[in-house]
């Protein structure tokens, strides 16, 4: 079983950078889910594949991989710059704007 170590992309709905900059170990899905029968939900047997561990370092992930004698794969991360205005939000309210400011 080979387990993958990430940094998460930061959240789509969000222009904060939260909860991007440490790593994540995750165990692969081993079994196929089933649907059930009575309800239609799907299902499976394996509990691995909702593991998640959180690390603040690349290091830290790998050396845990290590000690439990996983093996793994390390996803280089795309970076990207922060989407960081000069003035930010209140800059719209501001009395010095440049040009109106309307809906």
């Amino acid at each position: 079983m080979r387990v993958r170590i990430y940094q998460p992309a930061r959240n789509a709905m969000q222009s904060g950078m939260a909860r991007s900059c440490g790593w994540v170990l995750e165990y692969p899905q081993a079994d196929a889910r089933d649907i059930d029968p009575l309800m239609g939900w799907t299902s499976s047997d394996d509990t691995q594949s909702q593991v998640r561990l959180r690390f603040a370092t690349r290091a830290e992930a790998e050396a845990y991989a290590k000690e439990h004698d996983l093996d793994y794969i390390v996803t280089e991360p795309h970076k990207r710059s922060a989407n960081i205005r000069p003035r930010g939000y209140g800059e719209n309210f501001a009395s010095d704007r440049r040009a109106p400011w309307t809906h």
